[in-house]
């Protein structure tokens, strides 16, 4: 059973950056990773990925290519997500997932975290 806790989230200014965390137990080394959000109004969406530590391919949504960068340390079973040039659009709840699979779609994850509030405000 995979087990995920996601740290990091908080408040910042438009223009600012923060990192999240998520601590993964278990057997994760061979599990594709992700980082999706989630506004009160709408549906949880695809945010960043990254495939198993074989391939270590990475996917990004259009609206944060350039400025987030999603990365695992392997050797502490940490996912992370480095959040640049935020604004009030990225206000939202990160959730971190896990799951055998890359998909976009987040039905096809099983793993989920409690989720990190961003919020991005002046």
């Amino acid at each position: 059973q995979v087990q995920l806790v996601e740290s990091g989230g908080g408040w910042v200014q438009p223009g600012g950056s923060l990192r999240l965390s998520c601590a993964a137990s278990g057997r994760v080394s061979r599990y594709a990773m992700a980082w999706f959000r989630q506004t009160p109004d709408e549906e949880r969406r695809f945010v960043a990925g990254i495939t198993w530590s074989g391939h270590n391919m990475t996917y990004y949504a259009d609206s944060v290519k350039g400025r987030f960068t999603i990365s695992r340390d392997w050797t502490k079973n940490v996912l992370y997500l480095q959040m640049r040039s935020l604004d009030a659009e990225d206000t939202a709840v990160y959730f971190c997932a896990a799951d055998l699979n890359f998909a976009y779609s987040s039905s096809s994850w099983h793993q989920w975290g409690q989720g990190t509030q961003v919020t991005v405000s002046s």
